[in-house]
């Protein structure tokens, strides 16, 4: 069997799938901050034998808690004599500029442990002032003294050529083999020096605490006598192994979320829908990402912790594009500072959780507005739920103060949390250009089948798509995902014929650079493919549009292709085109995916009669603008394929409750996807 395990904030998640393409999940807490127990759990909840693994893969919340939560290694900095600073300087721009609570991020690395070199490159690689080698001995001497445990190495213009970083490791390794350290160039190749060093920087705070969970983890499974590969979901949409990730840890800054996404693509081509928006509700955040024709977005313009007070801190390496808002089952509802209602970001999470889970929770969540609401009921919970309290926490934090009923305070909570959603579905489709009538809405997570019927009718979406194993299925989608590097480097150009023959050169470096890496993990070549793109502007501009381009040798019809999809792109991101503008490239984006044998899809028996057998019981559900509704309750693991739903109805699975509003209809398609027409 093939196997993969998500963490979440709230719950850790196992699927595995046999040869026949069978699934079957499990589900646990999860327990921080020794990360690595609530996998060994789960898998024995899942009652499975490890040694039958052909493939693990894994994906982890464990780089982003620690860069959030500060709990990360003491950081120093090595930087080019005069940029002491670019951490503090960072940029002008601000998310809001009239802000006046605006305020700086504060640096990872304080002053005190930021040291100068004298070295210098210009920005074509070429050395000006050689590196001051006997300068790193003296900074190591007094890094020692300061108790660091890890160093970042920033380089000016080092994308162009990091000889003299290679040279400073070099002697740091020398000096110091146990210490953690990074050198800029090794995350990224592109340029912009507050960016990389930034990135650097936090790759080598997380790296202490990515080898030390890796480490456990793969301790723990050997101790079961797991078999097969182990791989690791990175944020570029793809895995990696175990042993690349403790080099390149802030490649897993958003391990989990992606995996979801990949599913959905997966997902959709199965079922002929290549326009898809993944959405995914789990305990502690809602998360949504477009796929357009198949096709993800990529970018390396990530930032963490950026919000309308802060510009958050850049990380300079491939993330899938993701719009992230903290509303999820364990978020709180709370009264503010105006007496307005709002819910979220501030969760429950797993310990003391929603009220429902009676583990000391008093402040109401999503969650129990959705249970006193019908649409969750106590019989799935995996513990004796006290209604009397979570009734009673509701109207004491939230019906009280606005004087009104509890079922008018907890379908008050849901109309909340669907409108932070539906902001963020807006976010990552309307906002770019993108109709949402176009696109079928993927729903998954705890959370996701409950809450997306109703959005997908605020966006005009026909259909939704409620997946096999929804609550688990960020970590099914982990198992249909390709090993995956990026490679990307600055080259700063004119784009017009004079520069055909650099440009073949440069992809021919990228190439036998994936090439060699994935030899050395032992990846055949005729499993290695590659995808290119290329950061374009028109001459004058600042910043880039992302554009595919043709792959093999270029000539001038390549060049022409190249050039069409950059104005058709910039036209879509900004609603005008340039056609006779000159066009400048800026980085080269070389993907590159080892191809991994996924899990076939298994087709379920067909009973379109199955939907009488599947009926659980009838019971009453609050619903938006209809009050109470005597409503039908379905058991998914009954129904078969072909049979058919009308609604408002329940279906209902382990962990997982699907919402269906009246006048939609649900159909089991034949891989037991639940398949509903919104009625819009």
């Amino acid at each position: 069997m093939r196997a993969a395990t998500d963490i979440g904030g709230t719950f850790t998640d196992l699927v595995y799938v046999d040869n026949e393409g069978r699934v079957g999940t499990a589900k646990c807490h999860t327990t921080p901050p020794n990360f690595e127990k609530g996998v060994i759990d789960v898998i024995a909840k899942a009652e499975i034998n490890p040694r039958d693994f052909e493939t693990f893969s894994h994906g982890t919340t464990v780089i982003i808690n620690a860069l959030t939560e500060r709990k990360g290694a003491k950081t120093a900095l090595i930087t080019t004599k005069g940029f002491r600073d670019v951490l503090e300087i960072a940029r002008g721009n601000r998310p809001d500029l009239f802000n006046v609570r605006y305020e700086k991020p504060v640096s990872f690395v304080p002053r005190y442990l930021r040291r100068e070199v004298e070295e210098r490159l210009n920005n074509k690689g070429e050395v000006i002032t050689p590196l001051k080698t006997e300068r790193i001995s003296e900074i190591i001497e007094y890094f020692k003294k300061e108790g660091v445990e890890a160093i970042a190495v920033s380089y000016l213009h080092s994308y162009a050529n990091p000889i003299h970083e290679q040279q400073t490791v070099e002697i740091i390794k020398s000096l110091w083999p146990e210490i953690a350290v990074t050198a800029s160039h090794e995350v990224t190749r592109e340029w912009r020096e507050y960016e990389r060093t930034s990135t650097a920087v936090l790759n080598s705070y997380v790296k202490p605490t990515a080898a030390s969970y890796i480490d456990r983890l793969e301790k723990e499974l050997q101790a079961l006598d797991a078999g097969g590969n182990r791989y690791i979901m990175q944020s570029n949409g793809g895995t990696t192994t175990f042993e690349q990730c403790k080099v390149t840890p802030i490649n897993m800054i958003e391990s989990g979320p992606v995996a979801g996404i990949i599913g959905s693509i997966v997902l959709g081509e199965a079922i002929g829908e290549k326009n898809v928006i993944a959405f995914d509700i789990g305990g502690t955040t809602a998360k949504c990402s477009l796929v357009d024709n198949g096709e993800i977005k990529v970018s390396t313009d990530h930032k963490i912790e950026k919000t309308e007070l802060t510009a958050g801190y850049p990380v300079k390496v491939p993330v899938v594009d993701i719009v992230e808002i903290g509303n999820g089952g364990g978020s709180i509802a709370w009264i503010d500072d105006a007496g307005s209602l709002k819910v979220g970001p501030k969760s429950a999470g797993a310990v003391p959780g929603p009220i429902a889970y009676d583990k000391g929770g008093t402040e109401p969540t999503t969650t129990d507005a959705n249970l006193v609401a019908g649409r969750l009921s106590v019989k799935n919970f995996d513990n004796a739920v006290d209604m009397d309290k979570v009734t009673g926490g509701i109207e004491e934090k939230i019906a009280r103060h606005f004087n009104m009923s509890v079922d008018e305070a907890a379908l008050g909570i849901i109309r909340i949390a669907n409108s932070n959603m539906l902001n963020a579905l807006k976010l990552i489709s309307v906002r770019r250009g993108y109709d949402p009538r176009d696109f079928a809405l993927v729903a998954f997570g705890g959370g996701g089948p409950m809450h997306a019927p109703a959005l997908a009718v605020e966006l005009g979406i026909k259909k939704v798509i409620v997946p096999v194993a929804a609550s688990v299925f960020a970590a099914w989608g982990m198992l249909m995902t390709d090993l995956r590097s990026d490679f990307i480097m600055t080259i700063i150009k004119g784009l017009d014929n004079s520069v055909l023959e650099l440009l073949n050169n440069e992809w021919s470096k990228l190439e036998k650079q994936a090439m060699e890496q994935y030899r050395a993990q032992a990846i055949p070549d005729e499993k290695v493919s590659f995808l290119r793109f290329a950061d374009m502007r028109y001459f004058g501009q600042e910043h880039t549009v992302k554009v595919g381009v043709p792959g093999g040798l270029w000539d001038e019809q390549a060049m022409a292709k190249a050039k069409e999809s950059f104005h058709n792109n910039h036209e879509k991101q900004f609603t005008f085109k340039l056609e006779d503008a000159p066009i400048e490239i800026v980085n080269l984006h070389l993907t590159a995916f080892g191809t991994v044998t996924k899990p076939r899809m298994y087709s379920i028996e067909r009973d379109p009669a199955s939907a009488e057998a599947a009926l659980k019981e009838v019971r009453p559900v609050l619903y938006e603008g209809h009050g109470w509704i005597e409503t039908d309750v379905y058991d998914r693991d009954k129904l078969k394929g072909g049979a058919q739903i009308k609604g408002p109805a329940i279906v209902e699975e382990v962990s997982v409750s699907t919402i269906m509003y009246p006048g939609q209809n649900l159909t089991v398609d034949q891989f037991g996807n639940l398949i509903i027409n919104t009625g819009v």
